[in-house]
């Protein structure tokens, strides 16, 4: 059984950038993509802040080399580009005979475009031919068909961590001997149901979100798609690929405390960074970074916040937020900030936690607030966390470190 898992491919697109070295410039030069909804014909048009990818469909559709294919979401788009840019990366069209397998994140689906025609449905008894692209699997569907794969594919859908679980999941099944390799992770585009829903809860901020902020007033969505190529070690020797880093140590809880809210004290957060934790074989003290989940919301960066401190016992390592850069991207989150994390690594980084003024007075750390350069990181945990209290912590170290 194959006791190592190597990244060695990674894409991403969101707000920030197209790719991942456009997303890397971005956050070195601290610009958001938080800024008004353009896309979206809704009443909360002017309202809310929210990070889009600055293309329309059609400009996605030739972006991806895919002009005139309609019957595509937008969602299925994003994580077209961004896994076709981790399958170039690890030299996967190269590489012929693997046992390379999909594992893909997301919830909306094809949501984005059975809304538009959500009232003809209803009054028209033709079949509509978006209806068929709803179901959140057929992104997964279209993205194999894009990139020419073949094997074992699934969906997973567990709302804030379904891209991280993505990753979780490849790594198991790599551990059990059923694939060599896998690209994992999510996608997510934004829609009205998106934007209604999170609204209906009350916790969307209408201003720039502020993750661990004493004046803290909730979410701004994001949407995009971030995969990672992930081998085994045994494979690696095979394919030659340059290896990023290491996975050493992943963790999920679902603590079903409430539908939506996190429990107060962090149980749910704690026991998912503790089995990571456990898994890596490092002590608390190895951690250099924590890609928060840090929604910005009363509830989450209380509860991961006491998660954090319970774990690591008055010696908090640097713990940031990077959804003001990119919005919370829901599904694609754990994928999108697994990579931003990997980037703090490879570059000896921290991200600041952007628009972070006051602290919170009942945690005794505080989030980052600048950018840090320079720093000799080893080991680093981003975490996500979902809905129904499914919590999830992924760990990477540097490769060759010991």
């Amino acid at each position: 059984m194959p006791s190592r898992i190597f990244v060695t491919g990674l894409g991403l697109i969101s707000g920030p950038g197209n790719n991942v070295q456009d997303n890397l410039d971005s956050l070195l030069n601290l610009r958001s993509a938080v800024g008004p909804l353009r896309y979206i014909e809704t009443s909360l048009k002017d309202e809310l802040c929210v990070s889009e990818i600055p293309m329309s469909k059609e400009e996605l559709l030739e972006y991806a080399g895919l002009s005139g294919n309609e019957a595509c979401s937008r969602n299925s788009l994003l994580g077209m580009i961004a896994a076709r840019e981790a399958y170039l990366h690890a030299h996967l069209n190269e590489n012929h005979g693997l046992r390379l397998g999909l594992i893909s994140g997301t919830t909306v689906g094809g949501m984005d475009e059975c809304e538009k025609y959500y009232q003809d449905f209803l009054t028209n008894d033709s079949r509509n031919e978006f209806i068929d692209i709803y179901d959140c699997a057929d992104s997964t569907e279209k993205i194999a068909e894009y990139l020419g794969l073949k094997g074992f594919m699934t969906t997973i859908s567990t709302a804030c961590s379904s891209a991280a679980n993505s990753i979780l999941f490849a790594a198991r099944m790599m551990k059990a001997g059923k694939l060599d390799c896998a690209i994992a992770g999510g996608t997510e585009s934004l829609t009205k149901f998106h934007l209604n829903g999170f609204n209906a809860l009350k916790i969307l901020d209408k201003q720039p979100c502020r993750p661990f902020d004493a004046t803290r007033n909730g979410i701004n969505l994001g949407e995009g798609a971030a995969y990672l190529v992930l081998e085994t070690e045994e494979i690696n020797k095979k394919t030659g690929n340059k290896i990023i880093c290491e996975l050493i140590g992943y963790g999920n809880a679902c603590e079903a405390f409430h539908q939506t809210a996190s429990s107060p004290d962090g149980t749910g957060a704690y026991l998912a960074m503790k089995k990571a934790l456990d898994m890596s074989g490092e002590q608390p003290g190895n951690i250099g970074y924590i890609n928060a989940h840090g929604t910005g919301t009363d509830n989450n960066d209380l509860s991961e916040g006491r998660a954090i401190e319970n774990l690591f016992k008055g010696k908090v390592p640097y713990v940031s937020s990077t959804k003001p850069f990119t919005g919370h991207m829901t599904s694609a989150a754990g994928s999108a900030e697994a990579i931003i994390s990997i980037l703090a690594l490879q570059n000896g980084i921290v991200w600041p936690n952007m628009n972070f003024t006051t602290p919170m007075p009942e945690l005794n750390f505080r989030p980052v607030a600048e950018l840090i350069r320079g720093l000799d990181l080893r080991v680093v945990m981003t975490n996500s966390f979902g809905f129904g209290g499914n919590d999830s912590s992924l760990i990477f170290k540097k490769y060759g470190i010991y």
